[in-house]
């Protein structure tokens, strides 16, 4: 990948806006989870509710020190046996991020992914992004650029050009405090 594609990207985030970029399994919509304006701007896109919240990814373990820092050893060495991969794992928010990220819940749900793309964004971009698939409520997942760019047309800032890496679903959720699944 280009440099100046993920510095395009990068400078996307840094300016509140939002961006598609392929993940494991299907198109994302990502932002910035400090700027409130872009994740209500996706939650809008999306038309998805408030209440259920977004999943945090980045290719780096230490972008969510601060989130993981707080957590049982035993949780921790869960969480990282997983990572980088595709299990998302619910852990106590201590309000880091925009409140809309973890929406009703007092959790927020992270991922490491293994995805080089979007591990190579996070990492210029210096922290975690918002990951949520990119489709309307009750539509399919775009699985495609095109099908992306059909259903946001202008609504989404920039478009990250790039592979899925061939995953059939999105992450596992997993609570890490219970260990349980919450989405197979």
């Amino acid at each position: 990948m280009s440099a100046w594609f993920i510095q395009k990207a990068v400078s996307v985030l840094n300016r509140g806006g939002v961006l598609a970029y392929p993940t494991e399994a299907v198109w994302g919509l990502g932002c910035d989870p400090s700027c409130e304006d872009a994740v209500n701007r996706i939650l809008q896109l999306k038309r998805r509710p408030w209440r259920k919240g977004l999943i945090l990814v980045s290719g780096q373990i230490e972008h969510f020190s601060q989130l993981l820092d707080r957590l049982p050893q035993q949780q921790k060495d869960q969480m990282l046996a997983s990572w980088p991969g595709p299990v998302t794992w619910v852990v106590p928010d201590p309000g880091v991020y925009a409140p809309l990220v973890r929406g009703a819940h007092d959790a927020i749900a992270i991922r490491v992914t293994a995805h080089p793309l979007v591990a190579e964004l996070t990492k210029a971009f210096g922290g975690p992004i918002v990951s949520t698939s990119a489709n309307p409520a009750t539509r399919e997942p775009a699985r495609t650029l095109f099908d992306c760019r059909r259903y946001f047309k202008s609504g989404v800032d920039h478009y990250l050009p790039g592979k899925l890496s061939g995953l059939n679903k999105p992450s596992q959720i997993r609570d890490a405090a219970t260990g349980a699944i919450l989405r197979q």
